[in-house]
């Protein structure tokens, strides 16, 4: 079964247990004649709205490219994301402003053995539907499906806790609700804006993680030719698809039909094996005794020694025009580039005489 299918199968099991629970709370609240048991149904329906939300966006990511969105629509998850953690944190403040009248005005609870029965039942179906929804949503990176279980999960904290606030009321005559309302809303308002955060960091342009970034660099350092991984830049657009491109030191011993394979052979492994879109440039790195590789193990060092600097790469020299141009990583301290890039031409004034000097300073977008 494929991600999206799994994720709607999930989502489809959220309604389905929302609406018998729904279902059960209506049938006991009508024979008690229990118009909050009965309302606490119509909750649990609209408690199925963050699955619905969920499924909606799913079929909508499925829809192909076309010459509107030629990268497909897989975004469209966010925007989901977004949504149900939205519902989330309403929630959380909702509960909050309820919490905090019962501090200023507390009440008794007025518990029948209906009622008990009836919020025993949502805990436990709310805990188990939480869970497990929680649970693949990690497994499916859908960060709509973690927002959706999550909801779960508060609802059933928040009526465990009216449980026991209700219980201390009754035993030692405490009134605890508000406060402990109060406590889990404040929580609940915290991870709803961890959950904004995720969805929202991706569409505006996250760094991609560390650990795709490394075994990347390490999938490609280990093919025939290759010296060097550079200028990683990642987009995502959608759990499935990324947009990408990066640059490899070559030999320049190699021609043209080699490089074309080299780069070929990349392109393809990186899509087949991380759904990655992937550019690959080249650079050239001078071998043998010759005059050109002695001047680019002269700068690549001297440079490579300077405070800040984190990578050299990307040497070429033209003996034409006498003049040599330079990559460089610095750390992020650096913010005033072309000061830095000054000092570094000082530097270089010994190693490079009369030669014209053209450094480029590279961000790090990925490490």
């Amino acid at each position: 079964m494929n991600r999206s299918k799994e994720i709607i199968r999930t989502s489809v099991v959220g309604i389905v247990a929302n609406v018998l629970l729904a279902s059960f709370k209506a049938v006991v609240g009508l024979l008690a004649n229990s118009v909050a048991v009965v309302l606490d149904a119509v909750n649990n329906l609209s408690d199925a709205l963050s699955s619905v939300i969920t499924i909606i966006g799913t079929k909508l990511s499925m829809r192909p490219a076309d010459s509107k969105h030629p990268f497909g629509y897989g975004r469209v998850e966010y925007f989901t994301a977004i949504i149900i953690a939205v519902i989330v944190l309403t929630t959380g403040i909702t509960s909050l402003v309820e919490s905090i009248k019962k501090i200023i005005n507390p009440t008794e609870p007025d518990y029948t053995t209906i009622t008990l029965i009836v919020i025993i039942a949502a805990i436990v179906t709310k805990l188990i539907l939480g869970w497990y929804v929680r649970r693949q949503g990690k497994k499916l990176d859908s960060d709509a499906l973690v927002a959706s279980g999550s909801d779960a999960l508060f609802d059933a904290v928040i009526t465990l806790a009216t449980l026991i606030s209700a219980g201390v009321m009754l035993i030692w005559n405490v009134s605890l609700d508000g406060y402990l309302g109060a406590l889990i809303s404040l929580v609940i308002i915290k991870a709803g804006i961890e959950m904004l955060a995720s969805p929202i960091n991706q569409l505006l342009g996250a760094q991609a993680p560390p650990d795709l970034v490394h075994q990347i660099k390490s999938d490609i350092s280990g093919m025939d030719q290759v010296q060097g991984v550079y200028d990683i830049i990642l987009h995502g657009y959608g759990p499935n698809l990324s947009i990408g491109s990066l640059h490899i030191g070559v030999p320049d011993t190699m021609d043209a039909h080699q490089i074309h394979g080299l780069t070929r052979g990349i392109s393809e492994q990186m899509y087949a094996k991380y759904g990655i879109i992937m550019t690959v440039g080249v650079y050239s790195v001078a071998t043998g005794d010759n005059k050109n590789a002695e001047l680019q193990r002269s700068v690549v060092q001297t440079l490579g020694c300077q405070a800040h600097v984190l990578q050299v790469h990307g040497f070429y020299y033209d003996k034409d025009r006498n003049c040599l141009s330079v990559d460089v990583v610095p750390d992020r301290s650096i913010t005033d580039d072309e000061a830095f890039i000054r000092l570094l031409r000082e530097q270089l004034r010994a190693a490079a005489p009369d030669t014209s000097i053209d450094i480029v300073i590279d961000h790090n977008y990925c490490d």
